[in-house]
C-alpha cells in the first residue's frame, strides 16, 4: 500500500510539474501569503511587495472586492525583523508597501496594515473552544484610504502598540 501511495505521489507531482507553463518561475513566498476573494490580486501585490528585501516579514495579503473596488489587507510580524529597524525605518517600510500595493491596481480602494505579535496565553490557558485567548496581538494598525494624501504611518487612522512604539525608538530586531 506504502509503494502505491508513493507512486501516486510521484505521478501528481510529475502531472503538476508538466503542467506548469515552461521557464514561469513560481514565487511559492507570494503563492502562501495571498489569500481573500480577489486571490489573483493579492497574488499580483505579493509578488510586487516580495521583489525587495524588507525589513519586517510579510505574513499575509488578502484582497476582497466589493461593489467595483477592491480592498486588501497587509498583515506582518512584529517579531524577528530580518535586521534592526528603528522608528524611522518602520515607518519608511509601511509607507513603501501601502504604495506599492496602490501602484499594483488602480481598483484598490484601500490597504489596511497590521502588524502582529504573539500574545502569551500563559502557562494552562484555554488556547481552543467557546473560552479560547488570542493567539496573536495587534501592536500597529492603519488604514489608507487611495484618496488620502500624505504618509500611509502618520495618518490619522494609525493605532500604534505603546511598548511596540518605545521598543522601535531605541532600535529593534523585533
Amino acid at each position: 500500500m506504502r509503494k502505491a501511495t508513493r507512486l501516486g505521489i510521484a505521478l501528481a507531482a510529475l502531472v503538476c510539474g508538466l503542467s506548469a507553463p515552461v521557464g514561469a518561475a513560481t514565487d511559492y513566498r507570494a503563492v502562501g501569503r495571498a489569500a481573500g476573494g480577489d486571490r489573483p490580486l493579492a497574488l499580483r501585490i505579493a509578488h510586487v511587495l516580495l521583489a525587495r528585501p524588507l525589513a519586517l516579514q510579510l505574513t499575509r495579503v488578502r484582497c476582497e472586492r466589493a461593489a467595483g473596488a477592491s480592498f486588501c489587507g497587509l498583515t506582518l510580524s512584529g517579531v524577528k525583523f530580518h535586521r534592526r529597524v528603528d522608528t524611522a525605518a518602520f515607518r519608511a517600510e509601511i509607507d513603501a508597501l501601502v504604495s506599492g500595493a496602490f501602484a499594483v491596481d488602480p481598483a484598490i480602494a484601500e490597504v489596511d496594515l497590521w502588524v502582529t505579535v504573539p500574545a502569551d496565553a500563559g502557562k494552562g490557558a484555554i488556547v481552543s473552544g467557546d473560552f479560547a485567548l488570542p493567539s496573536s496581538a495587534t501592536v500597529f494598525a492603519t488604514t489608507v484610504p487611495r484618496t488620502s494624501a500624505g504618509s500611509p504611518s502618520g495618518n490619522a487612522n494609525v493605532f500604534w502598540d505603546p511598548k511596540f512604539r518605545s521598543e522601535l525608538v531605541r532600535g529593534s530586531n523585533g
